[in-house]
């Protein structure tokens, strides 16, 4: 039976300044998979919307080289780059899976979905314009939520710098990422 192919795509703010802040978490639990997998170092491609990629034999990791909320035309070009250079008889197959913070969920907890609302995430909702209501797989991992609802407090809290232990959490995620990514593989 052929694998599905999967592009794993990171929505974040662009590094170095925004490394490890909670908004960029799907970056950090890439970066995470990246090393777990032992895939080859991220390396920026023009073709894949100048972000940056690592590819290994079960995944293509790529990470958003844009700010979080208008991720979605770079994922758009990343997808159709992704496409093309696959063989025919596997572009049917092929599946889009974004990774992604998720307000509101535990700290690390990891969360999948397929389709549906994109709950006011405006990097979601950017990729679901950019991509014409194409539905795609989303893993979400938990960052928690600040005690205040007001905006200000909302985005102050997912643009500060995780400490060392919530880096930790997020990573523990890695193995069970992997776990449903392989179930993907094989739907």
């Amino acid at each position: 039976m052929l694998r599905r192919p999967l592009l794993i795509a990171s929505l974040g703010n662009p590094p170095p300044q925004y490394r490890n802040t909670l908004h960029s978490a799907g970056h950090t639990l890439l970066s995470s998979l990246q090393q777990h997998l032992s895939y080859p170092p991220f390396a920026k491609s023009r073709p894949h919307g100048n972000a940056l990629i690592s590819s290994g034999d079960d995944f293509t990791l790529w990470q958003s080289p844009t700010f979080m909320n208008v991720s979605g035309p770079a994922v758009a070009t990343a997808w159709k780059t992704f496409l093309r250079d696959l063989p025919n008889e596997h572009r049917t197959r092929a599946k889009l899976v974004i990774l992604h913070d998720e307000l509101e969920s535990p700290l690390g907890k990891i969360k999948v979905k397929i389709g549906g609302s994109a709950r006011g995430h405006n990097g979601l909702k950017s990729c679901v314009s950019s991509l014409g209501g194409m539905a795609f797989a989303r893993i979400g991992v938990g960052i928690g939520r600040p005690e205040s609802r007001e905006s200000r407090d909302v985005a102050n809290y997912v643009l500060k710098k995780m400490s060392v232990m919530e880096v930790h959490k997020v990573n523990e995620g890695v193995e069970e990422m992997v776990d449903i990514l392989m179930k993907m593989q094989e739907e």
